[in-house]
């Protein structure tokens, strides 16, 4: 099996403990939040990986784009979801952290491909 690239092995991360998270949210969230903060999280890694698919560095930028704007939504979901005390202060602090971690990553690998261009 291929390594994976340290981007795609952070935003799997990030993805499966958002999922794990997302059990424990009232059963009424389920259409709402939840679903919402599901297809979100699940969404950067898969642009990333779309993107990559596309070969052309224009369209492998532009779902780096569209996943950097999912990670933002997953932040503030993430955020709404700890006021809300559907999450516990040190869930909220470790995603944050991971999802600081990803738009790190993801915002340099972004501005590197518009250098090149």
């Amino acid at each position: 099996m291929a390594q994976k690239s340290i981007l795609v092995q952070k935003t799997d991360e990030l993805a499966h403990f958002v999922y794990r998270l997302t059990k424990q949210f009232p059963k009424e969230e389920l259409f709402g939040l939840t679903s919402q903060l599901r297809r979100a999280v699940i969404s950067i890694p898969l642009n990333i990986i779309e993107g990559f698919a596309r070969r052309g560095e224009r369209e492998y930028r532009r779902f780096l784009e569209i996943a950097y704007g999912s990670l933002k939504e997953v932040k503030y979901l993430l955020h709404f979801v700890f006021i809300e005390k559907y999450i516990s202060n040190k869930d909220y602090q470790k995603t944050i952290i991971l999802a600081e971690e990803v738009g790190k990553i993801l915002w340099t690998l972004i501005q590197k491909i518009k250098n090149k261009q």
